[in-house]
């Protein structure tokens, strides 16, 4: 497996909990939106610590581009990614397959479960095939949401926002389960795809497969 050591170039804050990083992208270097790759920081006890991250940017930048949660409590990579500074240093890899665009359809994510969604929608976006691509995202409360205001101009309407923490007027307060899924969407027949905590997951998948989505129509990480 090939290993990159490339330098940070800045940290930003995305949320309270949620950072986004730019480095430096190694010469050929390149990926699909939806693709991800395992990253490790560049320090003797942390080299060995590899754990897998979406790209954020689009191929076409001079820069890779990751939109990463910080578990502050857990004390392990994010951790750490969380204490990194512009000229840094972190160690990537080969690109692998994560989830990839079959057409248009409905994203359905949790929480950090974003991320592989991120670049799909900004290459969409920008090559102006986006309006046909619906968003349900659900997360504890509105402080969580990631990149609230970008999705809502690629979206607009599109982008539906779900909260189980917090009741906000005009913003859905319950669970994504099968009720809501029947509840929200009109046609199985298309696209879907689904990004978020195993469980999330897993209950989203059999529940869209048991509302007539075809099995093979419904992609999720792997």
């Amino acid at each position: 497996m090939e290993e990159y050591v490339v330098k940070i170039l800045s940290v930003g804050n995305v949320t309270h909990n949620v950072k986004h990083f730019v480095v430096e992208k190694p010469v050929g270097y390149t990926f699909v939106p939806g693709q991800a790759t395992e990253v490790s920081i560049n320090k003797p006890e942390w080299k060995k610590e590899k754990r897998p991250f979406t790209f954020t940017a689009l191929n076409d930048s001079k820069h890779l581009e990751f939109v990463i949660k910080i578990y502050p409590s857990r004390k392990g990579v994010t951790n750490q990614l969380g204490q990194l500074k512009a000229s840094d240093g972190l160690i990537i890899h080969d690109v692998w397959g994560v989830i990839s665009y079959k057409g248009p359809g409905v994203f359905i994510a949790a929480g950090a479960g974003i991320t592989p969604f991120i670049a799909i929608f900004r290459q969409l976006y920008k090559d102006n095939l986006v309006k046909d691509n619906q968003l349900i995202f659900s997360n504890k409360t509105s402080a969580d949401i990631i990149l609230k205001s970008e999705f809502e101009k690629m979206l607009g309407n599109n982008f539906i926002n779900v909260l189980t923490d917090e009741n906000i007027p005009g913003i859905h307060n319950k669970r994504i389960d099968k009720n809501y899924l029947q509840e929200t969407i009109k046609d199985f027949s298309q696209h879907f795809y689904v990004c978020g905590p195993e469980k999330f997951t897993e209950s989203i998948h059999d529940a869209l497969v048991e509302l007539g989505a075809n099995v093979d129509a419904v992609v999720i990480e792997k």
